[in-house]
């Protein structure tokens, strides 16, 4: 079977074309632009092109039949009209979402199914529990959606037993799995496009764990779903004291660690010690606390509950050095703003200056007022030490100044590209 990948150079949809094709598919794929992520693809074998027009896919079609096509949800909200999809659907190919490929897969290669899912914390711990089982020297399948240092995001090793998913709520996309264990890490009302109401996105996260054969919960879910105690629900708590023996800075990091743990001890057996020895070597993960220079780290948070984990992750870094606590605040969607601006209050608590950058704008609808940092720092109670800021040559100046006082600079913002992220490796990273 041909299947196809358009843009295939993103997070979600790379990973998957190189799992396809250690499934044994025939793989292909296109792109607007070269990246990072078309370069490692091309290092991997699978072919692509660049430039995403109707002339091109008929050309590959005639020579290759497509039998599957397969879209993000980028292009199918944002661009209903995209020349390749519109050829897809003229000449009678399956097309879907990545969800329902990775879905089958998942079935024919008959692998039990690690689902991580939550408005945050999700990526971490589901990089934890792959570092764990690679360590382990278990083969698993698994895909992510964050760059990792130890494995490809997206992978399929010989002899799998297991596949650990990052199951995002994005486009109901996780409801199409049935985890044999599902994992829920921390849940707050997101994504208010696909889910327009607080219940709307609580009644999905009670479907997919109707879907799950088992659930690992923290209580604070549980109560926060209204779900009743059940036998296929596990539920931990915040607590409990071997959470506090795990080394790895910050409290949100050691719990996500501690729900990684509980499953790497379930499916293999391993003592917790040795366990919570080898999570403690854990090398992060693109953009989660990620250091690109000394003393210069980047945090992909975009809601108030990721923040608050950010800031307590990187107070208690600075701490012992007695450092200043500068904050870059680069928010995420302009949408998102309109819904969370009300809850921002002590999310920057600590800090000792804050720049905040226009927001990143992806998604958008066009009838929702452009909330500016004027407007928004406000919301904050601490806004007597932040400021309007731009990705500009002044910002780069004050940067490199707060480093060499030996403050600790952390950006809390968005990525790809256009971001404060892209724009501080462009000018910290070699």
């Amino acid at each position: 079977m041909h299947i196809f990948f358009s843009g295939i150079g993103g997070g979600g949809v790379g990973p998957l074309a190189q799992i396809a094709k250690q499934a044994g598919y025939d793989v292909s794929g296109s792109d607007s632009q070269e990246s990072v992520n078309t370069a490692l693809l091309k290092k991997q074998g699978i072919d692509f092109y660049i430039g995403q027009t109707a002339e091109s896919i008929a050309e590959l079609h005639a020579r290759k039949p497509i039998d599957w096509f397969v879209v993000s949800s980028a292009i199918t909200r944002s661009n209903p009209t995209h020349p390749e999809l519109m050829f897809a659907k003229s000449h009678g190919v399956k097309i879907s979402l990545r969800d329902e490929l990775l879905s089958k897969i998942i079935t024919d290669q008959k692998l039990k199914l690690i689902g991580i899912a939550g408005t945050h914390g999700k990526s971490t711990t589901t990089a934890m529990i792959i570092w764990l089982f690679r360590q382990l020297g278990v083969p698993i399948g698994h895909s992510v959606g964050a760059k990792l240092s130890f494995a490809p995001m997206g992978d399929l090793q010989r002899d799998a037993k297991y596949f650990v998913y990052e199951c995002d709520e994005f486009d109901h996309n996780f409801l199409a799995f049935h985890p044999y264990w599902a994992i829920i890490t921390g849940i707050a009302w997101d994504h208010h496009e696909i889910f327009p109401t607080r219940d709307s996105y609580i009644s999905a996260y009670t479907q997919f764990l109707n879907q799950s054969k088992h659930a690992l919960m923290w209580r604070e879910e549980v109560e926060h779903l209204g779900l009743e105690p059940a036998e296929k629900f596990e539920i931990i708590s915040t607590s409990a004291p071997d959470i506090d023996r795990i080394a790895l800075p910050g409290d949100y990091n050691r719990q996500d660690a501690w729900q990684a743990i509980l499953i790497a001890h379930k499916f293999t057996k391993t003592p917790i010690d040795e366990l919570i020895t080898i999570v403690d070597r854990f090398p992060g993960l693109k953009q989660r606390m990620e250091l690109l220079a000394p003393n210069l780290y980047s945090n992909y948070a975009h809601t108030p509950e990721k923040i608050k984990g950010g800031m307590l992750t990187a107070l208690e870094l600075a701490k012992p050095h007695n450092q200043k606590l500068i904050i870059i605040y680069e928010p995420l969607t302009n949408r998102r703003q309109h819904y969370v601006k009300d809850e921002y209050k002590d999310c920057f608590a600590g800090a000792d200056r804050i720049y905040w950058v226009p927001t990143y704008l992806a998604r958008e609808d066009p009838d929702l007022k452009l909330l500016t940092p004027e407007e928004l720092i406000p919301y904050i109670k601490n806004n007597e030490v932040a400021g309007p800021a731009k990705l500009d040559d002044d910002l780069l100046a004050k940067i490199k100044q707060h480093l060499a006082q030996g403050d600790m600079v952390v950006l809390m913002g968005a990525s790809g590209g256009g971001s404060a992220d892209e724009w501080l490796r462009k000018h910290f990273v070699s």
